[in-house]
């Protein structure tokens, strides 16, 4: 029996377009309001698969994610990126003059920060997921309360759009992961795409070392993050996107960054295809 997809967020959100983009859209969820149920949801078996955002082109990455991915031992199967546009919607009849209160996602409320510079009468308030703040305003009849979710979300709740695109930087991209508890195994000649995560001695040249390694191996580095060592404060793991044209250079480049590095860890390889 095939299981729903876990998403954070619920029906209307960003994350629920991409599972039904990458998946297909009769695709079940389970709504998660956070990504720590997500996971845990995945852990107990009750999904297989997690949709979950790494990186926006606006508001950066969101590293917490790469820390439960390394925490729990789980594997990035797939990618999509999806064009995120954001829009100001509120029960039918009210005008921008008349919302008191914007709620939404932080990073929502972060990739719209310009859009309300012009509207200082308005509070900007954080919530959990942008299509629950849909869902509520319609639930509970809130005027003078706006949402910023999708046009998707809009039309799910019926709720009227006040603005379109009020995003600071009108091409704004999200950056989803698809994962699982283990590995998808797929064709060599398929997979074009890893991420990888090592932790490197503090000494001079060592990250060059690693990075001349990939150059020299043909692997084009697309993604970098460091994230801190908890228990060792000012060290850092780090986190890598790496595309190949061929796996036999990336192998190469593995075996030798494997002996250089510590705690190296593949956090997955897949196919880098852009939906």
């Amino acid at each position: 029996m095939k299981k729903p997809i876990a998403i954070q967020g619920i029906k209307g959100s960003f994350h629920h377009e991409v599972a039904q983009l990458y998946f297909n859209t009769q695709t079940e969820v389970v709504e998660c309001m956070s990504f720590d149920s997500a996971v845990d949801s995945l852990i107990k078996g009750d999904t297989d698969n997690i949709v979950m955002a790494l990186e926006n082109s606006i508001a950066g990455s969101i590293i917490p994610n790469y820390a439960l991915i390394d925490n729990h031992n789980l594997s990035i199967v797939g990618e999509c990126y999806l064009d995120i546009q954001h829009n100001l919607m509120a029960l039918s009849g009210q005008t921008i003059a008349s919302i008191l209160e914007v709620h939404s996602h932080p990073m929502a409320l972060l990739q719209c920060k310009s859009f309300f510079k012009d509207y200082p009468h308005i509070k900007l308030v954080e919530a959990k997921d942008t299509a629950d703040v849909a869902k509520q305003i319609v639930e509970q009849k809130l005027n003078g309360v706006a949402a910023i979710a999708s046009k998707n979300a809009a039309e799910i709740y019926s709720l009227e759009v006040l603005a379109e695109s009020i995003q600071t930087i009108k091409h704004n991209e999200t950056r989803f992961a698809i994962v699982k508890r283990e590995n998808c195994k797929i064709e060599r000649k398929a997979i074009n795409k890893a991420s990888l995560k090592f932790e490197l001695d503090h000494k001079r040249g060592s990250l060059a070392t690693i990075l001349n390694v990939m150059s020299d191996c043909k692997l084009n580095l697309t993604k970098i993050q460091s994230l801190p060592k908890i228990e060792t404060p000012w060290k850092y793991a780090f986190f890598v996107d790496v595309t190949f044209d061929d796996y036999k250079d990336y192998e190469k480049a593995h075996a030798i960054m494997q002996l250089m590095a510590e705690n190296f860890k593949v956090l997955g390889e897949y196919k880098n295809a852009r939906l």
